[in-house]
């Protein structure tokens, strides 16, 4: 694997763990859960980097309580 700037690697990794959080949002949605990603705080590098952080509210369907 070529050398990656840590940069390059951070992307990777954001990349990687989005699908993955999409995969669990649509795996509970179909066993009958309604998902929403709520940004809890936005997380500052003090250089002008943010980014925001977020948690799941989860609210079970009729079918599935």
């Amino acid at each position: 694997m070529p050398d990656s700037s840590a940069q390059d690697r951070a992307v990777d990794r954001l990349a990687e763990a989005s699908h993955r959080l999409n995969e669990a949002v649509r795996r509970a949605i179909e066993a009958g859960y309604s998902v929403e990603l709520v940004r809890t705080s936005r997380h500052h590098d003090g250089s002008g980097n943010w980014g925001d952080q977020i948690v799941p509210t989860i609210r079970a369907t009729e079918k599935s309580a």
